[in-house]
């Protein structure tokens, strides 16, 4: 089978209500990462200095040494930048993504994300970039990082963050069972699900835009205005959307400085100026949505094979089951999971036929309240969709008037009259039935063929969970 993993579609058009606590508009959610005594160092056991998100300007790794700049800067946010965020936010519920090791090296700041109440998430056990590690050494550090972050906090974390990530990073995470949230993902501005096996994992998608890094990248943020003007055009649009989350990423050695600083304190203000904001940690959130919002499974139309693929839906289009074959070969993924997803491929499949095979789908539907639906031999979606405009219970008089449609219909195009009755009423359809009688054959063959897929999409809105 080709199967396309990535998940494109979403929530879609239609996001659900998130029904935050006491009705509020928005939840805004701030995270502060401490790193800072977890940054690669040779003192470390690295095997260069970082070179990661600093005030140095184009900074480089230094193989085998210390860089004595570089840990200056990381120690301001331990020294001054973590403390300077505390005495602004220790009312506040915010969430620290604490890297295991940093958090070891430091145990007052980590009494005083305690007495503050922080929620004290994973950010994994030392800085390490996981695009090629191997899966057993992705596990076992991750491991590792639970362990030591209880060791020095007290309790296990309940949320994830590694951040330099793998394909297999939020997999593992989800695998160990161990969390409430995982939040390696920037794919959306609401918590979602997602499955790993037997394992239904929540998400609660991080930000690297409303994010103070963008003060040590490029084109990223010059002064302390810009940052507050994003946070704030963020917050506007979110609040404006209503039922969204907003994430504030924070970094003790950035935004801790004097320069910046002034800029989080001015949007903290402006936020808890507006009514209906729940500021919450990311734990509270992932509580939140499990609670209203928990995992649904269903099968899924992607993990299908062939036989439960084309009994589910070969149906759909009417005694047509070649259309369900055909777009099983398709690259199916998440995106076709949905009744307008899997509806698009199915109509690829019907479009990309031959017209004699078309023609086939077409003579294969019944007539309008004809003889099968007198005789009852309509399939049971046909049965359905008829009775629900009533033409299950006609008069003799408009019973006569559809027969003698029919048969004009058919004696001049070649198929039955086909409309999607759910869209209509006995009298539009009517109206449609003379309009149409009015076509050359290629337009009403193609006006056919339009219904055929409507009356397929409305079929698998009753099948599939949106």
């Amino acid at each position: 089978m080709q199967r396309y993993p990535r998940d494109m579609i979403g929530y879609g058009p239609n996001p659900p209500d998130a029904k935050w606590p006491g009705g509020a508009r928005i939840a805004v959610q701030i995270v502060v990462n401490y790193e800072e005594g977890g940054e690669n160092n040779v003192l470390h056991g690295d095997a260069a200095s970082e070179a990661f998100l600093s005030e140095i300007v184009g900074a480089a790794a230094w193989p085998g040494q210390r860089h004595w700049n570089m840990e200056s800067i990381y120690e301001y946010g331990s020294r001054a930048g973590f403390w300077r965020l505390h005495r602004l936010m220790a009312d506040l519920p915010v969430t620290v993504y604490g890297v295991a090791t940093a958090l070891a090296r430091s145990p007052e700041q980590v009494a005083a994300m305690k007495d503050a109440a922080w929620e004290i998430a994973s950010h994994g056990w030392k800085w390490v970039e996981y695009k090629d590690a191997p899966e057993d050494v992705e596990r076992a550090d991750m491991a590792e990082a639970i362990r030591l972050h209880t060791e020095v906090v007290g309790t296990a974390p309940r949320g994830w963050y590694t951040g330099r990530c793998s394909m297999n990073t939020v997999r593992l995470a989800a695998q160990t069972g161990q969390f409430a949230y995982v939040a390696d993902t920037y794919a959306d501005d609401l918590p979602y699900w997602s499955a790993f096996g037997r394992y239904d994992q929540l998400i609660v998608p991080y930000t690297l835009d409303a994010n103070d890094m963008r003060f040590a990248t490029p084109q990223g943020f010059n002064t302390g205005t810009q940052f507050f003007d994003y946070l704030k055009a963020s917050f506007d649009a979110l609040y404006r959307e209503g039922g969204r989350m907003m994430s504030i990423g924070l970094h003790c050695r950035l935004i801790g400085r004097p320069g910046r600083v002034e800029a989080l304190r001015q949007f903290i203000d402006y936020a808890q100026g507006h009514a209906d904001v729940w500021f919450a940690t990311r734990e509270q959130i992932a509580d939140h949505w499990a609670a209203t919002h928990p995992s649904v499974r269903f099968e899924r139309p992607s993990q299908m094979d062939l036989a439960a693929f084309v009994a589910a839906y070969g149906g759909v289009f009417e005694h047509s089951p070649w259309i369900a074959e055909r777009a099983h070969g398709l690259e199916l993924g998440p995106a076709h999971d949905t009744a307008v997803g899997l509806h698009n491929a199915l109509a690829r499949m019907f479009r990309s036929a031959s017209e004699d095979a078309r023609l086939g789908v077409l003579t294969a539907h019944p007539d309008l309240a004809g003889k099968l639906a007198a005789a009852k031999r309509l399939t049971a979606e046909s049965t359905t969709e008829q009775a629900s405009v009533g033409l299950d219970a006609l008069t003799d008089g408009e019973r006569a008037h559809f027969a003698a449609a029919n048969d004009a219909y058919t004696a001049k195009f070649g198929f039955p009259f086909i409309i999607a009755v759910r869209d209509h009423d006995k009298a539009s359809i009517m109206a449609a039935f003379q309009t149409r009688l009015d076509n050359d054959r290629a337009a009403e063959f193609a006006q056919a063929c339009h219904q055929v897929e409507r009356i397929a999409l409305h079929r698998l809105k009753d099948m599939l969970p949106r």
